[in-house]
């Protein structure tokens, strides 16, 4: 989008306001739900999904800042089909990271293991290291600091899916991430750098309509007319 076509506050403001209204539409419905295939709830879903992106867009274009979260498309999402009132729920993350620096992650667990009183020397194999590494930090200070241990970030998505009853200990502990029902999911978010991709796709596409007005494929220029 063209300086001159930039969103004003205003706009923001009010495609804010039209996200709130999207959210106190989408829970009525869903707390006037009339069976699990509502309509009501399908076309309130989809108003939200139409509002938040508009927000997100504007937000960019106005504050080059984005939302935290993706709201799924209704193509992407199978509807919803879990307990109204769940009892638990389960939260399931990946987050991939390419090794780019392995000497830089090798030393970080180098450090580690000095500090270590134990003296198991595991540090020698890039394996070895992102044991230690994962061991010492949480997942979420490595998603902050992944450039300082020598990674790069990859996509990554979170869901969070309910049921009815918590799980026994253990029970799942041999295989955590077998067995998720799509439509028990109650949010996911996802982030790529896909969306990158189609988000410059579309500015080149737009860029190039700004500078080829648009010539009919079948006009003939010829380079040496200057009447034209």
């Amino acid at each position: 989008m063209s300086d001159a076509a930039q969103s004003t506050a205003a706009e923001v403001r009010a495609a804010a306001e039209a996200v709130k209204t999207a959210l106190d539409r989408h829970l009525a419905a869903v707390e006037r739900r009339s069976g699990e295939d509502d309509p009501a709830v399908y076309e309130a879903f989809n108003q939200l999904a139409a509002a938040a992106e508009a927000y997100d867009e504007l937000l960019y274009d106005r504050y080059d800042e984005v939302t935290p979260f993706e709201i799924p498309g209704a193509e992407e999402a199978p509807p919803y089909t879990g307990p109204e009132e769940p009892a638990a729920i389960s939260v399931l993350i990946r987050r991939d990271y390419a090794v780019v620096e392995p000497q830089r992650l090798r030393a970080h667990a180098q450090r580690i293991e000095a500090a270590d009183d134990e003296g198991a020397e595991t540090s020698g194999t890039l394996h070895g290291a992102l044991g230690l590494l994962f061991g010492e930090f949480e997942p979420d200070e490595i998603a902050s600091r992944h450039k300082e241990f020598g990674l790069e970030e990859g996509d990554s998505t979170l869901w969070v899916t309910a049921s009815d009853d918590p799980a026994e200990p253990g029970e799942w502990l041999e295989a955590p991430f077998e067995q998720v029902d799509p439509q028990q999911v109650v949010c996911r978010f996802d982030v790529s750098a896909v969306f990158d991709d189609d988000e410059d796709l579309d500015d080149e596409e737009d860029l190039e309509d700004e500078l080829d007005p648009g010539l009919d494929e079948d006009e003939d220029l010829d380079p040496l007319d200057t009447d034209r």
